[in-house]
């Protein structure tokens, strides 16, 4: 890897930075040289003996990671599993790849490298070096596109070599099916004229639609690295040559092993691009969500400029732009509502099936459907910003992915294709000495050819694709391929109350004062230092203080999960958990029995204490969602353990968790608090999935086995999960983990039903019931079980797209 590469940097500001980050780097064993360029944002390496995870490494102690860059790369050559090994191996041997996914269903690559070490031609080159030609894929390239090219070619090559075979499959087994077939073309042109004409057809098949096995196949077998078109070109070409040989120098082969094999050359090949064709097809269909999404928003809109009305295309819009949607058309772009009143169906982007009011001042999404009103909405988002972009970015990404479960997929491949032509030679050597020649390469034939590592190769991917798919349409998104895994294993669901379990729109139940102390006061005072923070309890007590005159704040300062401290018109205020207060030294015991009866019967306390002293105490009361119960009854029945972690204090907390069925709450915690809860739960009962939508919530949608953010959240929230629901439902949990099932279900079929195929097919070729008997696998046999092998995956996958909710759940 020696030599001089340039990478980016992040994180660098000063020139102090520049200093610490080229001294890091010089500092990695066996440098050439660094240089670290502040303008560029660039290190400049000469990497001597040390490589480029060493500089990178470096950089990332240092406090300046190497930034990172994405590329996707088409390669529509691959067909099997070995070809995926071989691809990745190519990529993940050029300079600066830190990340490459091969998936054999979409024919694509997607691959991270440290930016300014390669490029994504240079990637594109290292691939097609490898003997797999690839094209950088562009952004937003419409696979669909693809997907129906590669269908009609497909179809086009196999109606060709079924015009070409049908002659030579009728000539050559019509006699067996039709004894009289077989005398009329020995009177008429003779044997030795119909296998001529069979030679003819069959060669024009072979090196016409036949070709992609022989330009593909071979050379890979000259570089060492056999794959799947290598079996086809070495079994068609042994039958092939065998025929040649039989029919135009007869001599060099014993008398009774005089025979053509030209019709079992020409059907594999016709049999095996039908297969192709048909595996084209199916595969198109899996990714007929993401294509679904792509499709729903409108090519053009009609937009307000001065006072005139002109219709634009929607690429064309930019955020602030004015746009009329009539009765029934799409939202274009995501906006919010100046003019109108409509119901907006929001069933595609968030799988809830009833139209939702909308109304001046309201958010609109785009690809969402307008109902019976005229609405006028600003542009607010635009472009790869707005959901419906974000959404088909997250599904692309997702379906992507490698799950851990196809690593056991991954080492068999590594060796399958060398290993079946071993036991390919194998069986010829046996069947030489202890049958005849044609016997030996019958089943030789038919071991190369039945052998099927495409069906390895799409038992994965195929079942992802259509999965994340699906799930997409039903609300629920995979942000990352492999949560499908790790939530199936999730033993324990934990849930944030507020806002996941709860409406989140909590109201000011009562208030009580210490005495001396007014009640519009100490709210508008309240009020006034809670405008300035994000939670909604906050907005409970804005609200509760509307028509109030509020002071001025000053100095307001948060304290994470429990309240915050603020100077209000010159007297020091706390506000929040008993907690804060507490540690403030603030005696609380003359409004105890009030807040105490509260947070017995479930309601949410808020302190306020004045310059040290107990002003008041309001009750917050927040519902909990109507899908609540259902859905943890539902989880319940999946045999998971529920817990609920909650910043509230355990009574209030243990009350809600006792209307609902919660079995472990954990209360009275900080969002830090919330990692260790879920450590905790980790160490007594597993894997954990966990639930939230707030700021708070990251760190433990981060830290969780798998994190699960709602839609309705904030986007730091959605960034740090695995796992978004569009609905913020909680019963999206339940279709989660039920497509999350399926999917595992499916991909687990589709695994044993490719490795079972050629555990028990491959010796059934190679004659092993040869003694019971009395025949051997036909080659055009095992040419037909090879092609359906892989459609059988492909169609087993095809099933998850009639998955729905279960029953309930949203």
């Amino acid at each position: 890897m020696a030599g001089t590469y340039t990478i980016r940097l992040d994180g660098m500001t000063c020139a102090g930075c520049t200093g610490r980050a080229e001294r890091a780097i010089a500092a990695v064993p066996g440098i050439g040289a660094a240089s670290v360029n502040l303008a560029t944002r660039s290190a400049q390496v000469d990497l001597g003996q040390a490589s480029l995870g060493d500089v990178a490494q470096a950089a990332q102690g240092a406090g300046y990671p190497a930034h990172e860059a994405e590329a996707r790369l088409s390669i529509p050559t691959m067909h099997c599993a070995s070809c995926i090994a071989r691809t990745e191996a190519a990529l993940q041997a050029v300079p600066g790849v830190t990340q490459a996914s091969v998936n054999l269903a979409t024919r694509a690559a997607r691959v991270m490298y440290l930016d300014g070490a390669t490029t994504p031609q240079a990637l594109a080159d290292a691939v097609t070096k490898a003997g797999y030609p690839a094209e950088v894929q562009a952004d937003g390239a419409p696979q669909s596109a693809q997907n129906d090219d590669e269908a009609r070619g497909a179809l086009r090559v196999t109606l060709i070599a079924g015009v070409l075979t049908l002659p030579v499959f009728i000539m050559e087994m019509g006699g067996h099916l039709f004894p009289p077939l077989h005398h009329a073309i020995n009177n008429s042109i003779g044997m030795q004229t119909a296998w001529l004409i069979q030679f003819v057809l069959t060669t024009l098949v072979l090196i016409w639609p036949g070709r992609q096995f022989y330009s593909i196949g071979i050379p890979a077998l000259l570089r060492g690295a056999p794959e799947m078109n290598s079996l086809v070109a070495l079994g068609t070409l042994a039958a092939w040559g065998y025929s040649t040989v039989a029919l135009f120098a007869p001599a060099l082969l014993p008398g009774n092993a005089r025979a053509v094999y030209f019709e079992a050359a020409a059907v594999i090949v016709t049999l095996i691009l039908l297969g192709r064709w048909m595996e084209a097809r199916a595969r198109g269909r899996t990714g007929a969500a993401i294509e679904a999404l792509m499709g729903l928003r409108p090519d053009t809109v009609r937009v307000e400029e001065d006072g005139q009305i002109t219709e634009r295309s929607v690429d064309s819009l930019t955020v602030g732009a004015l746009i009329h949607a009539r009765p029934g058309e799409r939202i274009a772009v995501d906006g919010e509502i100046t003019s109108g009143n409509s119901h907006i169906d929001e069933s595609m982007i968030t799988g809830e099936p009833m139209p939702v009011r909308r109304a001046p001042g309201d958010p609109v999404i785009g690809g969402t459907t307008n109902g019976a009103g005229a609405l006028i909405y600003r542009a607010t988002q635009v472009g790869e910003g707005t959901v419906l972009a974000r959404i088909v970015a997250m599904v692309s990404q997702a379906q992507g992915a490698k799950l851990p479960i196809q690593a056991t997929a991954d080492k068999v491949v590594r060796v399958f294709v060398p290993v079946v032509m071993a036991v390919a030679a194998a069986t010829i050597v046996v069947w030489l000495a202890f049958g005849t020649l044609p016997m030996a390469l019958v089943a030789g034939v038919s071991v190369l050819i039945i052998a099927c590592p495409c069906a390895m190769g799409l038992a994965t991917p195929t079942s992802i694709m259509v999965g994340t798919g699906r799930a997409a349409e039903l609300g629920v998104l995979f942000r990352k391929g492999d949560a499908l895994q790790r939530l199936e294993g999730a033993r324990v669901i934990a849930f944030d109350k507020t806002g996941t379990l709860t409406e989140g729109r909590p109201q000011v139940f009562d208030i009580a004062l210490a005495e001396g102390r007014s009640g519009d006061d100490v709210l508008a005072i309240a009020a006034a230092a809670e405008a300035q923070s994000e939670h909604p309890i906050a907005r409970a007590i804005e609200a509760a203080a509307e028509g109030l005159t509020l002071p001025a704040v000053q100095n307001m300062q948060a304290e994470a999960g429990h309240g915050l401290t603020a100077d209000v018109a010159g007297q020091r205020v706390h506000i929040g958990s008993a907690r804060l207060l507490r540690d403030a030294g603030i005696d609380m015991a003359a409004l105890a029995p009030k807040t105490e009866a509260w947070q017995a019967n479930g309601h949410s306390l808020v302190l306020i204490a004045i310059d040290g002293t107990l002003a008041g105490a309001l009750a917050i009361s927040d519902a909990i969602k109507p899908g609540t119960k259902a859905a943890i009854d539902a989880l319940h029945d999946a045999g998971l353990s529920i817990a609920m972690i909650s910043g509230d204090s355990d009574a209030a907390a243990r009350h809600i968790a006792a209307q609902i069925g919660i079995d472990h709450v954990v209360a009275d915690v900080r969002p830090d608090g919330k990692v260790d809860a879920l450590e905790a739960l980790r160490d007594r009962h597993g894997a954990v999935a966990f639930v939230g939508d707030g700021i708070n919530d990251a760190p433990a949608l981060a830290a969780a086995d798998v994190g699960i953010a709602m839609g309705t959240g904030t986007d730091v929230a959605m960034e740090s999960a695995d796992i978004v629901l569009m609905s913020g439902d909680p019963l999206g949990v339940v279709t989660a983990r039920h497509v999350s099932a399926r999917t595992m279900r499916n991909i687990r079929q589709n695994l044993f039903w490719a490795f079972a195929y050629n555990a028990a097919l491959i010796p059934v070729a190679a004659g092993v019931l040869y003694p019971l008997t009395g025949t051997m696998l036909s080659p055009m046999l095992a040419a037909g079980a090879m092609a359906l092998s892989s459609v059988f995956v492909l169609g087993n996958a095809l099933r998850l797209k009639g998955l729905k909710r279960p029953e309930g759940a949203a």
